[in-house]
């Protein structure tokens, strides 16, 4: 069960978007031809892809949550930018969304762990790597679950926090290896609010992210600890992969 409204209005501080994640598409960008055209999965509220459009690119921003998109189209309130968001699931977009279309996809803000199962995301890499023109750019952020203990039924993500809110995600994992994601928002007052509450989550780890891509089609598989791109080890609490078709 979702409770996607307590956190709409903290996600722009919790997932904030980093000079480090700007100066990582300021080089990728240079890569494409004019206008470059940018297709974001799980866009949430929107503020990267607004930052993208106001610097003349061509954003399409999918949201599987109605009160996230709603808060994306919100934003977009200059007309001359080229901007969009649809309501739309993963499992969809290759019906709706241009095949071989776009120089640049991304899946930010680890929400690439809720596709919940190995033939969902074998089909998603295939979706993605369809829609997009050869030579484009996957761009994926998400936990290092290489470094999470096997065995253990419930283990603590990262923590995010601002000022005003903190958002605690824990995986729990049955005996049956199937996993469920709880995540709760603590405000600044001490108020706990649920988010994220028994919904399937997928813990893919680095190795078996590469296999996919690789099945896929994807010639090119580069992992970093973060968006200044220093090497993954292994030992970081995050991944950043950037897969060329």
């Amino acid at each position: 069960m979702y409770s996607i409204q307590n956190i709409v209005e903290y996600y722009d501080e919790l997932f904030p978007v980093t000079t480090a994640q700007k100066r990582f598409y300021d080089e990728l960008v240079k890569n494409y031809p004019d206008p470059v055209k940018i297709l974001s999965l799980e866009c949430g509220t929107g503020v990267f892809e607004s930052i993208l459009a106001r610097e003349g690119f061509d954003v399409t921003g999918i949201e599987s949550h109605a009160d996230l998109l709603h808060a994306a189209n919100m934003r977009k309130r200059n007309q001359l930018m080229s901007i969009r968001f649809f309501q739309m699931d993963y499992l969809d977009m290759s019906r709706f969304l241009g095949k071989s279309f776009y120089n640049i996809v991304s899946i930010l803000d680890d929400r690439i762990m809720m596709i919940y199962d190995e033939m969902l995301l074998q089909k998603f890499f295939q979706d993605v790597r369809s829609l997009m023109t050869e030579g484009g750019s996957f761009v994926v952020s998400l936990p290092n679950f290489d470094i999470m203990q096997k065995g253990i039924p419930m283990q603590q993500l990262p923590t995010r926090a601002s000022l005003r809110a903190s958002l605690f995600t824990e995986l729990w994992r049955q005996e049956d290896g199937m996993c469920f994601i709880k995540q709760n928002l603590e405000t600044g007052n001490g108020k706990v609010l649920p988010v994220t509450e028994d919904e399937r989550a997928y813990p893919l780890g680095s190795t078996q992210f590469k296999e996919l891509a690789e099945k896929a089609g994807f010639s090119s598989i580069e992992l970093f600890a973060d968006f200044d791109k220093n090497p993954f080890t292994g030992q970081e609490d995050g991944l950043v992969a950037l897969l060329r078709a």
